[in-house]
């Protein structure tokens, strides 16, 4: 049990899955594979560890491959995860690093395999994007699946829990995740992960309370300790007293009701009390997240990011793959818009064996449209399957990280000759696709103006805009707090790139995480941006309150919001003026007092 002294503490996570759950921990405890023996083997003994590696690779495969043929109908849909996975266990650094080291340093495979792991886990701490920073975790998952069956260790399974309750783990693998019973899981907590982890993933699209990278988690909490898991702001507490407890029953029921009614108005149009509408469009990552875009009532796709059909497999996907995947996405969304985005990625992304040299600061190096422009074979096989594929819905190409006209230029002489060639091919495509570019560094801000000539539309990237204006590492823990979405200066830069478009007559929209943020609402909508687009389980609350809040008064708010000299001042301003707004239409402003 909890620790009398320690009633009502709460750990503070990462809201990974809204939602409420109130029950008994469940401790899924697993074995500890990080200590590892490192054993020097004779020359003659080599062949003999390998095809031990080998013979673990397979089992592994075989046993996600299981997985597979038996996943429940609600998990089906993130199969994908499991493949990828599958494709993993003969990832370049992964497999070959591993026999390499067992040929090169004469040791055995786990000790192999662990300084594989190791080395893949530090190049991809580099990478500026969370996204895939977080796909470490695969890694660190498929690895231990070949350790198990090195070492001949049994990991308990999650889908023998037999009782309903909250699932606390050290980490959830996603083979461990879509194996558990949907009945007996009330929510997730874990010590690792974070909010682009595979598991949270898997929570969202299941509506499963998740709070993940505790840190502390299991080693706080023990089985049958009664806690309250809070998805919505990533708080978990222990051992509730009496006051608590009926505190967060009441924000339980409270969520629920609310979550239901904005869900099933969600798919009405975003209108606010003067008649201006606004677009509320889904950012996506994934083909199978488009369920949930329908779901929640989205007007559009308006990020669709392309990289996860790269990532994390030997090979290059061919132009066949990407067109079915393009193509999949725009029938289903029918006459919706569908922005997809070409690869926003470095070189140093790849499990290809892509011939380039590693980079001491990916985040300002050969990544974006720069990869594209200098791999313009890549780049053409993607422009051609977008092109083939607009043939069948309602698409748009966007470039990322466009600093310089130049960029533009080069890219839409590269769009043009991929359309050429179709046509002399025969093949049909959408002659009118519209093309825009992704404002999200300081550079492209500037030029706006010059660079609203070359393009159909804008869309602002703050998440890439905030780090690179600001100077801002929002991983960094020392300087993380400096990450202010309403700092005045991007307020200015925004509606500079908003005046630029509005003065060529082009669409604006914005796409960042800013845009989910109940808080921003008042002033994204006072800069005259045309569309949102954002998570899409954040699509019903803002909706909600957009009908809530008056266009002509929200412009008259954002010239006070602009006079504020700080962040601090513009957030006062927004809770003088819309706290009231915020607590009658959006849950996750309602504190627990």
């Amino acid at each position: 049990m909890v620790d009398s002294s320690r009633k009502n503490l709460t750990l503070q996570g990462i809201a990974a899955s809204p939602g409420i759950a109130i029950g008994k921990a469940y401790l899924f405890l697993q074995d500890d594979l990080s200590v590892i023996e490192k054993r020097l083997i004779e020359p003659d003994e080599v062949g003999t560890e390998i095809s031990r590696f080998k013979h673990a690779v397979e089992k592994a495969r075989q046993h996600l491959h299981e997985i597979i043929q038996e996943l429940p109908d609600e998990f089906r849909v993130h199969a994908y995860i499991l493949d990828s996975h599958i494709m993993l266990l003969k990832d370049r650094m992964l497999y070959d690093g591993t026999i390499e080291q067992i040929e090169q340093k004469n040791v055995n495979a786990e000790w192999a395999l662990k300084i594989a792991v190791q080395k893949i886990k530090a190049i991809f701490k580099e990478i500026p994007n969370r996204y895939y920073r977080e796909r470490a975790s695969d890694v660190v998952h498929v690895s231990k699946l070949i350790f198990e069956n090195l070492l001949g260790a049994e990991s308990p399974k999650i889908s023998d829990i037999d009782k309903r309750g909250i699932i606390v783990a050290h980490d959830l693998s996603p083979a461990e995740t879509t194996q558990i019973q949907l009945e007996k899981v009330k929510a997730f907590v874990t010590d690792l992960g974070g909010q682009t982890s595979h598991t949270a993933i898997i929570a969202r699209s299941l509506e499963i309370p998740a709070v993940l990278g505790i840190g502390n988690a299991t080693r706080q909490i023990e089985t049958n300790d009664l806690i309250i898991v809070d998805g919505s702001t990533g708080a978990v507490i222990l051992d509730p007293d009496e006051e608590t407890l009926a505190q967060y029953h009441d924000r339980k029921d409270l969520f629920e009701k609310f979550h239901a009614s904005v869900t099933r108005i969600s798919h009405l149009p975003a209108e606010t009390t003067d008649g201006h509408r606004l677009t509320v469009s889904a950012n996506i990552e994934l083909f199978e997240e488009v369920a949930s875009v329908i779901d929640h009532g989205a007007d559009g796709i308006g990020l669709y990011r392309t990289e996860f059909l790269y990532v994390n497999r030997p090979i290059l996907p061919s132009e066949e793959e990407l067109f079915n995947n393009y193509r999949e996405v725009a029938e289903i969304m029918g006459p919706r818009e569908v922005t997809i985005r070409t690869l926003d990625i470095g070189g140093d992304k790849f499990a290809s064996g892509l011939p380039l040299a590693e980079e001491m600061n990916p985040a300002l190096g050969l990544r974006a449209i720069r990869f594209c422009l200098q791999s313009p074979e890549i780049f053409q096989t993607q422009i051609r399957a977008i092109l083939r594929a607009s043939a069948f819905g309602n698409i748009r190409i966007m470039f990322p990280m466009i600093s310089q006209v130049e960029e533009l230029v080069s890219a839409k002489r590269l769009l043009d000759e991929v359309a050429e060639s179709l046509d002399r091919e025969g093949i049909p495509f959408k002659h009118d696709l519209e093309v825009g570019a992704m404002i999200e560094v300081p550079s492209a801000v500037i030029m706006a103006d010059v660079l609203a000539r070359e393009v159909d539309f804008f869309s602002i990237g703050t998440n890439d805009l905030i780090q690179y204006s600001l100077a801002i590492d929002r991983i960094n823990k020392h300087v993380a707090g400096l990450y202010q979405p309403l700092h005045p200066a991007m307020l200015r830069m925004i509606r500079r790139v908003v005046e630029a478009a509005k003065e060529a007559d082009i669409e604006v929209s914005l796409c960042g995480e800013m845009a989910g943020d109940p808080a921003n609402l008042p002033v994204l909508l006072g800069l005259e941006l045309d569309s949102l687009s954002m998570n899409p389980v954040s699509i019903p609350v803002i909706k909600n309150l957009l009908r809530k809040l008056s266009f002509s008064e929200s412009k008259l708010f954002l010239e006070e919001a602009l006079k504020q000299p700080t962040t601090a001042d513009v957030l006062k301003l927004i809770q003088l003026n819309y706290g009231k707004s915020f607590e009658e239409v959006t849950f996750a402003a309602r504190p627990i007092p």
